[in-house]
């Protein structure tokens, strides 16, 4: 079962054509259309609902506005710097990338730049070809037995780090995710940053460019460092403070840098690429055929592959999705959206809602109360006005709304045949329960607001819920207004009374226009499509 459905596809910029094959061989429409501006894009985009991109194309929020169809955005390539990702959420879209594609070529990009540094080999070339023969002057270093610290452990790193080891240098590195004790099985001790940078006699950078990332490498930083190290940023432009840098190249207190990325892609200001001691490409980490070969197939089958209700690679806003591709988890996804319905129906009059507490029950469910605590926020916030939710955007809307959410796995109840999932919500000093379960493949209300059914009742097509007196005239009285307006009564199912009161739930033919006439006849009265 898919999460989305993709028909259209535009795709931006030079991929491999194996992209477009994979793509079109699974029935999805393919438009290529390159070099698009973004005026141009912004017109054109309305009548896709997938994109894919690499790097050029820069996705902001207006052209995430405009894209009223959009479901997916494939980045052929690592890293999604270049895709407004916070509002491609808020809009329910999302963002995937090809995190494996281009790790090999980045390696290998990075480790031919720290060997170009230490025997400056482009200026000896360079030298030659203006007729001179200048040994003396290129003298170089040997990277046997020097220090080389990575700071981002990822794919790259892990790949740098190998590699550089068989050339007999010692590999040291930082990372705030990647556990030391998995580092040090390839060979990289960790350490703080503050440990690393007087170690290095050269230093690459494999990171994310974000806050925490932006002028890493800073005029701090350069000072803490030994005198003539040598640096490498084949990750992202901004990682190195470019204006410190050529301060540190211009002081000594950096001997070198090879540069692959820029803050501005070409850069305007040509000082750092004209430095002598500077090796600089424009942006070929991932300009090899084998890496575009790989990319390019790699976004193909993971859209691919989500669609036909496989399984979700490479998604950077949505990892609520990575645990939901199973029948089983489809049917529990239906469940806790018609639970957020239900409420959302018994509380219309009583929002905004104030805390949501998810909790689920059963040893099954114990990895599925993140997926399910989303589930049921679509469903109360449904229809609510200027947003979609989705299990994408849900919880970013919640949170503007202010809704608290709070999940709980309860373990396995002894006393229990099967696993439920039960919402507590309030909503203006009011509280709303609901639980339910799968039976059979079929989602299931079992209880509502502290009232048990005798029978499950099946979530599905037109429901009206009343609260009343359990009294003879009530139920005929009730079938009497339904007959009047012409609906047909598909199903019952009644609680057990409680204080004189019980919930009924009939299945109806279809929803009345007006609950009116049945509220001088029961205390509480709701109806919902589910």
């Amino acid at each position: 079962m898919a999460m989305v459905s993709i028909k259209r596809i535009l795709i931006t910029e030079s991929v491999d054509p194996c992209c477009t094959k994979i793509l079109q061989d699974n029935g999805i429409q393919v438009a290529e259309k390159k070099t698009m501006t973004k005026d141009e894009l912004i017109a054109e985009i309305k009548d896709y609902d997938g994109l894919v991109i690499r790097s050029a194309t820069k996705i902001t929020e207006e052209i995430i506005n405009a894209a009223v169809n959009l479901k997916i955005i494939g980045r052929a390539g690592t890293g999604v710097d270049n895709v407004d990702v916070d509002a491609a959420t808020k809009r329910g879209i999302i963002v995937m990338n090809t995190p494996s594609g281009n790790t090999i070529s980045a390696a290998e990009l990075t480790c031919a730049l720290l060997m170009c540094l230490s025997r400056g080999l482009p200026q000896a070339v360079m030298s030659m070809k203006a007729g001179n023969w200048d040994r003396k002057k290129f003298m170089g270093t040997e990277l046997y037995g020097k220090i080389l610290g990575i700071v981002g452990l990822g794919r790259i790193g892990k790949e740098v780090a190998t590699r550089m080891q068989s050339f007999g240098m010692k590999t040291i590195g930082y990372d705030p995710i990647t556990p030391p004790e998995i580092s040090a099985t390839w060979g990289v001790e960790q350490m703080s940053l503050e440990q690393l940078w007087p170690q290095c006699d050269y230093i690459t950078v494999h990171t994310p460019l974000m806050p925490s990332t932006t002028g890493l490498l800073n005029d701090a930083s350069f000072a803490k460092c030994k005198r003539g190290v040598k640096v490498v940023n084949c990750a992202r432009g901004g990682i190195i403070d470019e204006a410190a840098l050529l301060r540190a190249l211009e002081s000594g207190q950096c001997g070198g840098a090879g540069l692959d990325v820029f803050v501005e892609e070409p850069p305007k200001d040509y000082s750092l690429v004209n430095h002598p001691n500077v090796i600089s490409c424009p942006h070929l980490g991932a300009s090899t055929k084998e890496a575009q070969a790989r990319c390019g197939q790699d976004i193909a089958l993971q859209i691919v592959d989500m669609l036909h209700g496989k399984a979700l690679v490479g998604a950077v806003n949505a990892h609520v999705l990575a645990s939901t591709f199973s029948l089983d988890s489809h049917q529990w996804i239906k469940l806790g959206e018609s639970l957020g319905l239900v409420l959302r129906a018994c509380s219309a009059s009583k929002q905004p809602y104030g805390q949501v507490q998810i909790t689920t029950i059963g040893e099954s469910l114990k990895n599925s109360v993140g997926f399910l605590g989303s589930a049921v926020m679509v469903g109360l916030l449904k229809e609510s006005p200027n947003n979609s939710p989705n299990l994408v955007n849900v919880l970013t809307l919640a949170q503007e709304a202010g809704i608290m959410i709070i999940r709980n796995h309860a373990g396995e109840d002894q006393k229990l045949a099967k696993s439920l999932c039960m919402v507590d919500i309030s909503a203006s000093g009011s509280r709303y329960k609901a639980t339910g379960s799968v039976l059979g493949e079929v989602p299931v209300l079992l209880e509502l607001n502290g009232s048990i059914f005798r029978q499950p009742i099946p979530l599905s097509g037109n429901l009206l819920f009343f609260k009343g007196m359990t009294t003879p005239q009530v139920l005929p009285s009730v079938a009497g207004i339904l007959a009047a307006a012409g609906v047909v009564i598909e199903s019952f199912s009644a609680s057990v009374a409680d204080n004189g009161d019980q919930w009924c739930c009939i299945g109806l033919s279809s929803l009345l226009g007006d609950l009116e006439a049945l509220k001088p006849l029961v205390n509480e009265v709701t109806q919902v499509f589910v």
